[in-house]
């Protein structure tokens, strides 16, 4: 059972591979559809990682959904993990005037690309998945990020009285708020015990 395997080949292996997490084809459905229906973008460019399935991946879906739903990619650009200088890609996408730019990448790419973007005078809103979630995110990014969006698997602030429970718990025994993961982590478990429960003897 994986807490965090978001690519769906994962579970076409076997009948025996479970997980907790939502997959990449609906994060990249979510956050299309959020760009257009709840921030009535019309433009968006795409920046993504050439040598990651994850990101390439993200941002296929992203874009054949947010196409699809009536907008325009206006740029598509690539790096390889592990760049620190985003600026070639970031100038070509300017030239293109996108309302938002989809980062598919990781928080340790992602707070150089939006420091990047905006020492150019980019406006644009940027979004991403949930590799963004990090602490480290704003360590690395700054108030670069601020007005940014990106897609996770659950929210501390979520009214829920079983995810509020989680949170007082987790709090009290480790003094800091949980990561999704540490939620999807907690989830995972939860499913095995009952399943450990319900199997027969």
């Amino acid at each position: 059972i994986t807490p965090s395997s978001t690519n769906p080949k994962v579970t076409e292996v076997g009948d025996y591979i479970f997980r907790v997490c939502f997959i990449d084809p609906f994060q990249g459905f979510v956050m299309a559809k959020f760009a257009r229906e709840a921030q009535k973008m019309e433009t968006a460019a795409i920046l993504k990682d050439q040598k990651s399935d994850y990101s390439i991946g993200l941002s296929e879906v992203f874009t054949a959904e947010f196409e699809k739903m009536g907008g325009k990619i206006v740029a598509n650009e690539a790096y390889a993990q592990g760049d620190t200088d985003f600026r070639a890609q970031l100038t070509a996408i300017k030239t293109k005037k996108p309302q938002a730019i989809f980062i598919p990448g990781y928080y340790t790419d992602v707070g150089l690309v939006a420091r990047q973007a905006r020492e150019l005078g980019i406006k644009a809103v940027l979004l991403g998945g949930d590799g963004w979630e990090s602490e480290r995110l704003f360590e690395l990014g700054g108030s670069a990020l601020e007005g940014s969006f990106y897609s996770n698997h659950y929210a501390t602030d979520d009214p829920s009285p079983v995810v509020q429970q989680f949170l007082t718990k987790y709090q009290a025994k480790y003094g800091a708020l949980p990561d999704s993961l540490a939620a999807l982590g907690y989830d995972a478990a939860m499913v095995a015990i009952d399943a450990m429960k319900r199997a027969p003897d």
